[in-house]
């Protein structure tokens, strides 16, 4: 065989194993995933060929399955297919065979059990590192100041991946621009992915220990996490009583908060494997005002005991320092 160009010459060939158990999508089937790997990296020009170990018989078609829990509603879809590749039916010890000579990532599936989805990254490895929609590498917490100079969003997540179908744990805490966390912050959050609204929370309460939100992504694409309208949140007498909890905020923002808010974009990469039909999600709870007045006053009463246990004693003491003057000789 004659090598049309050196570029031919690197190219490599890989292996994907459909195994015994893909044809049945229910959760004891004798096999984990449908594809093995599921997700395969490889470069532009090499060759991945699919074996077929199952007992019935599979195409490869690129595109958009329905996932394990979409089958059961077939009417609807049997898949998107996209139209980059497709292969004709093959039985078990057949196989099929496909040159990737664009780059990019390719979502695949079988048109016949359109619950088997697989993933082939030409060119495009996923970052093992946290980094915004762009790839850009990120340092956690990721430090942003609103455009009025009043507020600093320190913000993380969890893991630091992001995949379809994968609880994630979006992390905050507000501060002030002397490095101070408030104590009580009253803010929008807002999730945008593809285009597309997908959480929203208004009027959420951040104490002084920060906050957290989790969100389970059911499609692969940038999204972006919106802050708007932060602002002290509160009545005076807590923000006042708060005070006396050391190192934190005394800044008191004012109520025109349009230009105080903020942005972080996250990357979120297709997962094949989508683990159970529904992943519970834990918000905080909305807290009642008291909650965030605990730790001041759990300073205070002890100073007014000791306070009032000191005067108590000047008291008595005072008072059997004047019954002695007052004897009669």
């Amino acid at each position: 065989m004659l090598l049309a160009n050196s570029e031919s010459a690197f190219s490599e060939q890989y292996d994907v194993l459909i195994p015994f158990g893909s044809y049945d999508p229910r959760l004891n089937t004798p096999t984990d995933v449908w594809y093995e790997p599921p997700e395969i990296f490889v470069s532009v020009g090499d060759t991945i060929t699919w074996f077929n170990e199952d007992k019935e018989t599979h195409n490869i078609t690129s595109g958009e399955g329905t996932g394990r829990f979409g089958w059961a509603d077939l009417s609807e879809s049997y898949g998107d297919p996209t139209g980059f590749f497709s292969s004709e039916l093959f039985a078990t010890g057949e196989s099929w065979s496909f040159t990737f000579n664009e780059r990019g990532a390719f979502r695949y599936y079988c048109t016949v059990h359109p619950w088997m989805e697989g993933i082939v990254y030409v060119d495009q490895l996923v970052p093992d590192y946290p980094h915004d929609a762009k790839g850009n590498k990120q340092q956690f917490p990721i430090l942003q100041v609103t455009p009025d100079q009043s507020v600093e969003i320190n913000f993380s997540w969890e893991p630091k991946v992001i995949r379809t179908y994968k609880k994630v744990n979006f992390i905050y805490r507000f501060y002030d621009v002397n490095d101070l966390p408030f104590k009580k912050i009253q803010y929008d959050i807002i999730i945008i992915q593809n285009g597309k609204e997908v959480f929203r929370d208004e009027n959420a309460v951040s104490g002084f220990g920060g906050d957290y939100r989790q969100w389970v992504f059911e499609e692969p694409g940038p999204a972006i996490i919106k802050f708007r309208n932060i602002q002290s949140a509160g009545s005076e007498i807590s923000q006042g009583l708060s005070d006396i909890v050391v190192g934190s905020s005394g800044v008191t923002l004012t109520e025109n908060s349009a230009g105080r808010i903020g942005e972080f974009t996250v990357m979120v990469y297709f997962n094949p494997i989508k683990e159970s039909t529904s992943v519970k999600i834990v918000q905080p709870k909305e807290t009642a005002q008291l909650y965030y007045e605990i730790p001041a006053f759990a300073i205070i009463i002890p100073i007014i005991c000791i306070i009032l246990a000191v005067y108590l004693v000047k008291r008595k003491s005072t008072y059997k320092s004047y019954e002695k003057k007052s004897t009669a000789v």
